[in-house]
């Protein structure tokens, strides 16, 4: 079984696709982090980061062993990662990644921008997941106060708008939800429900299969 779920930053789909990895003994890949590292080493190796074939360079060499969890979760690393992902060279440099990932014996769940739509579009379980952006301006910007970070939470509502912007308008693989994607939105409900929700429509398609 393939699960794509979907949605925008820090809606809570990394921790529904963890949830859900444990509950239903699936892998999982946060193929965000693809993007991160990818952003975090040519922020390192001084790339210009609208540079196409230098960066898919970098995406093609890229080991996820090579980074911290902590270096790849800043807020430079995700305004890299939305810059990066923006570039087709990349995105086709990581798809097979990714692909062969889903396509494991036993299946997997994927979570990101494009799981649904463009990685896994015949996935059997489609999950997108959303809050308001001001919900998860105070989600992110706690996230990263409680790692000493220093952001207004003006600043990060105007670069989660941003980011959304330029996440939503990209040539390639914009993000957007599947068509036969499971909405949930998370505005108002606590992780708990929010997980509840994302496996009750897991297994209202496992048990349609059996």
């Amino acid at each position: 079984m393939i699960i794509a779920i979907d949605g925008t930053l820090a809606s809570g789909k990394g921790t529904i696709a963890r949830r859900l990895s444990r509950w239903f003994g699936l892998a999982y890949m946060d193929t965000g982090q693809l993007y991160r590292a990818t952003g975090v080493a040519a922020l390192k190796a001084g790339a210009d980061l609208s540079d196409a074939k230098s960066l898919a360079a970098v995406a093609t060499s890229l080991d996820l062993n090579d980074f911290e969890a902590a270096e790849l979760r800043t807020a430079e690393a995700g305004q890299a990662a939305s810059k990066v992902a923006a570039i087709p060279a990349v995105r086709a440099a990581l798809l097979e990644v990714q692909r062969a990932f889903a396509e494991q014996p036993g299946g997997a769940i994927l979570d990101g921008r494009d799981i649904g739509t463009v990685v896994c579009p015949n996935a059997d379980v489609k999950l997108w997941v959303d809050a308001s952006v001001e919900v998860r301006a105070k989600r992110r910007w706690d996230e990263l106060r409680a790692k000493g970070e220093s952001l207004t939470l003006d600043n990060m509502l105007a670069q989660l708008r941003e980011r959304d912007t330029r996440d939503k308008s990209r040539s390639d693989a914009p993000m957007i939800a599947a068509a036969d994607a499971v909405l949930i939105d998370t505005t108002d409900l606590s992780i708990d429900a929010a997980v509840d929700k994302a496996r009750a429509a897991v297994e209202a398609v496992i048990a349609r299969k059996s």
